[in-house]
């Protein structure tokens, strides 16, 4: 199956049986029992029920802890604050974040997450295409960018004067609305062939003897499950960090990336996003020599919020058939840090907690206001050539938010850009923070994507093993497939 981990996780740990309550569960005829119980109705989980239920021999369960696709809806309207829902429906709920993110299929193994570590490159292109072929099979638009070598070897000549690397890959765009399609389609499908709970959140995984019995809900529900698989998303995942904490799992930290996401004239970016849309493009800062990278190219999109564990982020979408005169993404900063720091998802949270302090949610700031040590205004903001997408950003100032070293970053990847794209660095681009990603500690895993724990499964962004559509629906599929492999 590839390179990577070792094939199998370590046969017993030393560790005591980790039960949920005061005692074991009871095992009578009134406890619910599953051949299969999914964690999070994230691509992952989807893929990994579709993958289970076209052989027709598991008896599966979905829990999420979210609302179902029909029911996903902000209550905000207009310029209104954010309401701090307690299950934030931009961000979880069926289909996971993706539901509402601008819906891209990124057909590479060159970036998304690390299933390669797992699979090996070869076995993970097979993945991504049969993930594609699904996905096609439920509505997912024909045409794909970033194909045509011709038109995209003069834009990698011309970054990489500026010290970019350009990563062309192969997109399949959705867009927010046809995203919402599709997984209702497959809502619709799954509906009839396994149990599915929504607004339903798992509190605890059960335990014994180094094999998972089922899960525990907040509810108080004890559910009997011969397989599990957490496949919580990124909203999910400081939980599924602190169930492994508590479970005793071994794992590795992951990158956090944190930055800003940027929103500028659409024609500035429209003679590389015709050609590539996602343009995936790599930088080294020249003081700091830390990575910098843009993340989720929206073009002719809006800017909106997210909200993260409570606290306000930023993202960007695209719409198939509404447009806007603006193009907006990420730039984004990875950091991975050593011992003894063990926890990267508080560090991004309190640097996301400094932009709510001082804005009450996301800050947006001109960068010439930026580069001249000055807040920005509604007056300023009003002066400038962008017309904000996000009407509720507070102006102020992103340099009482952003560490030194993230913002210097920033700044020297804003000047590259300009290179292969003039306009990027101009005065009236406009700023939004804080844009960040959590993903999860890394658990030690199978090739197989098996815990330390029997049959105890992990897979998709919030397990940190993905971070990407498809690449945390080809995640789904590998879990799937060695669950068929062992039978029931």
């Amino acid at each position: 199956m590839g390179g990577g981990p070792s094939a199998a996780p370590e046969a017993k740990r030393n560790s005591p049986s980790v039960y949920v309550g005061a005692k074991y569960p009871e095992r009578g005829n009134n406890m619910e029992k599953y051949d299969v119980i999914i964690i999070g109705a994230g691509p992952a989980g989807i893929f990994a029920a579709l993958e289970l239920a076209a052989e027709g021999r598991h008896k599966i369960l979905i829990l999420e802890k979210g609302k179902n696709i029909g029911q996903r809806h902000c209550p905000r309207k207009g310029e209104e604050q954010c309401y701090h829902c307690p299950n934030c429906s931009i961000v979880s709920g069926w289909g996971g974040a993706g539901a509402f993110s601008d819906g891209k299929l990124t057909l590479t193994t060159e970036f998304g997450g690390w299933l390669d570590e797992y699979q090996g490159k070869a076995k993970v292109r097979e993945l991504i295409a049969y993930a594609d072929d699904v996905y096609c099979r439920f509505g997912a638009p024909t045409k794909i960018y970033g194909t045509d070598m011709e038109e995209i070897r003069p834009i990698q000549r011309q970054a990489a004067r500026a010290d970019l690397a350009l990563i062309p890959a192969p997109i399949r765009h959705l867009g927010t609305d046809k995203c919402y399609e599709i997984l209702k389609n497959m809502r619709d499908y799954l509906s009839e062939r396994v149990e599915i709970r929504t607004d339903t959140k798992v509190e605890h995984i059960i335990v014994e003897n180094d094999t998972v019995l089922g899960v525990e809900t907040k509810g108080g529900d004890r559910i009997l499950g011969k397989y599990v698989i957490a496949a919580p998303g990124r909203e999910g995942s400081e939980w599924f960090a602190r169930e492994a904490t508590r479970l005793g799992l071994k794992t590795k930290i992951n990158p956090v990336d944190i930055g800003v996401r940027v929103e500028l004239p659409a024609p500035i970016f429209d003679h590389i996003t015709d050609v590539i849309y996602e343009s995936k493009f790599i930088f080294h800062s020249k003081f700091f020599d830390d990575r910098v990278r843009t993340f989720c190219m929206s073009p002719h999109g809006e800017v909106v919020v997210e909200n993260n564990f409570g606290l306000l982020t930023v993202n960007g979408h695209s719409y198939a058939q509404r447009k806007t005169n603006n193009t907006n993404f990420a730039l984004l900063v990875s950091k991975t840090f050593t011992e003894p720091f063990k926890e990267p998802i508080s560090y991004g949270k309190h640097i996301a907690s400094l932009a709510n302090l001082l804005g009450g949610g996301v800050i947006v700031q001109r960068l010439g206001d930026l580069l001249s040590g000055r807040r920005s205004t509604e007056e300023r903001i009003a002066r400038g050539m962008v017309e904000p997408t996000l009407k509720d950003a507070t102006p102020g100032d992103l340099s009482l938010v952003l560490p030194y070293r993230h913002l210097v970053s920033i700044l020297e990847m804003l000047e590259a850009l300009d290179v292969v794209a003039p306009g990027a660095n101009s005065r009236h681009t406009l700023l939004y923070g804080i844009e960040a990603k959590f993903y999860s500690s890394r658990l030690e895993l199978s090739q197989a994507l098996e815990s330390q724990l029997t049959n105890f499964f992990a897979a998709g962004d919030g397990a940190g093993v993905t971070r990407g559509l498809i690449q945390a629906s080809a995640a789904g599929v590998v879990v799937a497939r060695e669950i068929l492999r062992r039978g029931k």
